[in-house]
């Protein structure tokens, strides 16, 4: 009777590999901040990262073909008086974007087609709420312009950013600096983690605990928590002794972890990125040189080390491209975006297959851009499922009529919210002479017609 050694999976060897120089995108500036975010966002059809900035704070956003030297005096956005801490992309609009700064306040952009020809300075929506610097923000994955901010004032806010209005305050729950917040699959449920060494699981729209777990991890540097699969709820910190660990929770059983590991002693926050559709999750640490991916599944030690992509530089930050992004015929599972000192590095991860055709076991239909519910609605107790696509053509097909359909839906509701920075564009203006015009000539031609009937 032969027994298994070795764990079968079609993870086992993944690796990770970085995209020739002429595929990275030099000569960037990065942010110098201590905060603890990604510094970085992307999806299919921009990269963006945060940049230092003299007098305010900017970041640059490249489409994904302008790779190599970034000119000097390439545009950004710049409309924040404060260093930005955080940006998150919109997952149902491409061309929206979301940033937190050290200003207090959250800012909504939209980046045109093609990518920024001029600087930006004004955004679509301004959202004014928090006392102190926003450095956590995250787009509900269902909802469409539901967004979520965090700030050092020790609050969440919800966001309708159709209506540019905060429609729910969680201001009494955390009693310290919250270190990370991310929304479950469905966006029915937020966790965060935070200086008072709790763990939590709330329900959004009425801003209850749910459930709370003290000290996850022994240690008092900061933690990190994201949901997994099946409900179950990835942390990473540090034990007492300020080694870093990665546990793995049963929130219907809090007491003890379904597993502990210890992994280095390193001092970097490790930033975990979970994938819903292979049930990976990649570990970065800030200032390490290598990503650690691990296999989540249902049996015991359920979190199983996979392998480590190393390489000679340390990140500063970290993006991960959505799957629609990806290539499937070259078996790309996931892309990072890793952030050096003065560039961004794409890296790789891939499962070696001898075929080219599309591998069905490794791309199950995965989340895709259309939301299922809109703002009011889900504000109201209605959830939404995510929307998923098959990835069997490449996701491209479609994304067109969708994203005008997206585009249009927003400006038409942030108009409203907005109206006052609207109305100082070149275009608005030359379009209300336009109607002006048009009302004079129609008046002119009523009163003829008046003249010549009252004649006959």
């Amino acid at each position: 009777m032969s027994r298994q050694v070795v764990r079968s999976s079609k993870f086992r060897h993944v690796f990770g590999q970085a995209v020739k120089t002429d595929q990275c995108y030099d000569d960037i500036r990065i942010s110098q901040m201590t905060w603890d975010s990604n510094f970085c966002s992307v999806n299919p059809k921009f990269v963006a990262m945060i940049v230092d900035a003299s007098g305010g704070g900017s970041f640059i956003v490249l489409p994904l073909s302008k790779s190599g030297r970034i000119d000097m005096s390439y545009p950004t956005v710049c409309g924040h008086t404060g260093p930005v801490l955080d940006i998150e992309f919109c997952p149902h609009n491409d061309n929206i974007i979301a940033s937190g700064s050290e200003d207090c306040s959250v800012m909504i952009w939209e980046i045109p087609e093609g990518g920024l020809t001029a600087p930006l300075t004004d955004p679509v929506v301004k959202l004014d709420g928090h006392s102190k610097r926003v450095g956590i923000l995250s787009w509900h994955p269902t909802a469409h312009n539901v967004l979520l901010s965090a700030g050092c004032d020790n609050v969440v806010i919800l966001w309708n950013v159709a209506r540019g209005e905060a429609v729910v305050r969680i201001d009494s729950v955390h009693t310290d600096l919250i270190y990370s917040a991310c929304w479950n699959r469905d966006g029915s449920k937020i966790l965060t983690s935070c200086k008072d060494k709790t763990m939590r699981v709330l329900d959004p729209r009425k801003g209850t605990v749910l459930i709370e777990k003290e000290k996850p991890h022994e240690g008092s540097r900061p933690t990190r928590a994201v949901f997994v699969s099946d409900g179950k709820i990835l942390s990473t910190g540090f034990s007492r002794m300020s080694e870093r660990q990665v546990a793995l929770w049963d929130p219907n059983n809090f007491g003890e972890p379904l597993t502990l590991q210890e992994l280095d002693t390193s001092s970097g926050v490790l930033l975990p990125f979970f994938d819903p559709d292979t049930g990976i999750v990649y570990l970065c640490g800030k200032g390490d040189s290598s990503i650690r991916y691990f296999e989540i599944t249902d049996e015991a030690p359920y979190v199983h080390y996979l392998s480590m992509y190393s390489s000679k530089e340390s990140q500063k930050g970290m993006g991960c491209m959505p799957k629609r992004g990806l290539e499937v015929n070259k078996c790309e599972i996931t892309r990072f975006y890793k952030l050096h000192e003065r560039k961004c590095e794409p890296v790789v991860m891939t499962v070696p297959r001898k075929s080219d055709l599309f591998q069905e076991d490794l791309y199950p239909d995965t989340i895709g851009p259309e939301p299922s519910v809109e703002a009011d609605d889900w504000f109201q107790g209605k959830d939404g499922q995510p929307i998923l696509i098959s990835l069997k053509d490449g996701f491209g097909a479609t994304t067109k009529a969708k994203e005008f359909k997206v585009h249009k839906s927003l400006l038409k509701t942030t108009t409203a919210s907005a109206g006052i920075q609207h109305d100082n564009s070149a275009e608005v203006q030359s379009l209300r002479k336009e109607v002006k015009n048009l009302n004079a000539a129609i008046e002119e031609l009523t009163k003829r017609v008046k003249e010549l009937e009252s004649k006959h």
